[in-house]
């Protein structure tokens, strides 16, 4: 089985009205990252989750999701 990292970032940010920009200015990436990671094409580290936790007002658990997928 191959863990798999799914996010609601996406769902998140724009349910505040925030651009990608307005998001990764507030957790000190670029907006590329933010792409990235909403399109889950990258996983972010534990301590950029964590700031997004805070960023969110939420446990990293309510953002960030691990599923397994069978070959």
């Amino acid at each position: 089985m191959t863990p798999n990292v799914t996010n609601r970032v996406k769902e998140l940010r724009t349910g505040r009205g925030w651009t990608q920009q307005q998001l990764a200015e507030s957790v000190g990436v670029s907006r590329q990252s933010i792409n990235s990671i909403e399109r889950n094409r990258y996983v972010p580290s534990l301590p950029l989750a964590l700031l997004f936790a805070r960023v969110f007002g939420l446990r990293t658990d309510e953002i960030f999701m691990l599923e397994t997928k069978k070959r």
